[in-house]
């Protein structure tokens, strides 16, 4: 009779099995992931303009504060990288702020 196996299960013989040395059972993956996009202080202020927010709105959803977007768009600063790959996200998938703004 075949033994059924979860998927956890699965994992943990292979886990075992490699950590003694057989590698015969591990698949692997690889994938790249693209740096976050640079913004400048023009970028910010265009999207911001294309999503139609204010800066404190935009401040809201990206939780950083209106102080800060505005620093952005005036070129004193730029965004963290953190929040460039949010405005990268936000900017090809606009209707992601359905899910944030009420």
């Amino acid at each position: 009779m075949t033994e059924k196996l979860t998927a956890l299960q699965k994992s943990i013989r292979q886990a075992t099995a490699a950590l003694n040395g057989d590698t015969s059972m591990i698949t692997t993956h690889e994938i790249v992931i693209k740096p976050a996009p640079q913004y400048s202080a023009a970028d910010v202020k265009e999207l911001r303009n294309e999503i139609d927010v204010t800066q404190r709105v935009l401040a809201e959803v990206l939780s950083v504060s209106p102080r800060t977007v505005e620093s952005w768009e005036s070129g004193k600063s730029r965004p963290s990288r953190s929040a460039s790959r949010l405005l990268e996200l936000i900017q090809k998938q606009p209707e992601l702020l359905n899910l944030i703004i009420a």
